[in-house]
């Protein structure tokens, strides 16, 4: 996998397949693995890139100077130009749908279609932000998230009836027990801050095109409910599309239902 140099910062990314380039955008806590079962089906009739946010995978830390979700959605369009890509589809979960939104208004000319998923470009409610940010302090001052924060961080990302010895979540639960000091404190918790200090662009997004968008969310998601992806998509006067069975990392836990949407998508 490459690296770009990006605001003076090693950005790494996959980039796999042959024909129209299709931009995963990754959640919060998730590097590139989080998309296998997408890369695996897309990249047979696509080139797929997943870009890894700064701090996470194997990508620099937080470039100097960021403060906003305007510029991940900068740096994108930056590895884009890099890689010589003028036009592309963008899928983006969770925060990779927070900086996607802002792509396709700053960029709509590049942009053929756009997915979000999971995911609100509204400004977090107030108890949630304070409660992240409580978070984020705590692991600040213990430099890793012990085992009573990973009870709390790793269950947000799954639907409620997940067995909790299974493989997708313990892999998860180690990844977070492992991240170093060093990553915690210059990147991860830094990024988190900016995501959960948003600004709101929901009044923005009539400026979407409906035709190119949709909005998907898994029915079981509890950090951004069916009814934020609900308000997104009357928003932008787009599909909106619940995916069953499903939590926050919605692609992972109906891979086959989320292919089959894409892939939907992506012919039309």
């Amino acid at each position: 996998m490459p690296f770009a140099m990006i605001d003076g910062q090693p950005l790494h990314y996959l980039d796999q397949g042959q024909g129209p380039v299709v931009v995963l955008g990754s959640s919060y806590l998730w590097d590139h693995s989080m998309w296998a079962p997408q890369i695996d089906v897309l990249s047979k009739h696509y080139r797929v890139i997943v870009p890894e946010l700064w701090g996470h995978g194997q990508s620099g830390r937080l470039p100097e100077g960021m403060s906003s979700l305007d510029d991940l959605a900068r740096q994108t369009l930056a590895l884009m130009d890099h890689l010589n890509i003028d036009c592309f589809n963008l899928v983006g979960l969770s925060v990779g749908g927070m900086w996607g939104a802002r792509l396709a208004l700053a960029a709509p000319e590049r942009v053929q279609s756009l997915v979000l998923m999971d995911t609100y470009v509204g400004v977090e409610p107030e108890p949630t932000r304070l409660y992240y940010f409580s978070l984020f302090d705590k692991i600040e001052a213990s430099g890793s998230i012990p085992e009573p924060l990973l009870d709390i961080i790793v269950p947000i990302f799954f639907r409620p009836g997940i067995d909790p010895q299974s493989a997708l979540y313990q892999q998860f639960r180690a990844t977070l027990a492992t991240l170093p000091r060093e990553r915690l404190r210059d990147s991860v918790v830094p990024l988190g801050r900016i995501i959960f200090g948003r600004d709101d662009i929901l009044p923005r997004l009539h400026e979407l095109d409906a035709k190119r968008t949709l909005v998907m969310c898994g029915d079981q998601d509890k950090p951004r409910p069916p009814s934020e992806a609900l308000e997104m998509a009357e928003l932008i006067g787009c599909s909106h599309v619940l995916i069953p069975e499903a939590g926050h990392i919605s692609n992972l836990e109906n891979p086959e239902f989320v292919n089959r949407m894409l892939l939907g998508l992506l012919r039309r």
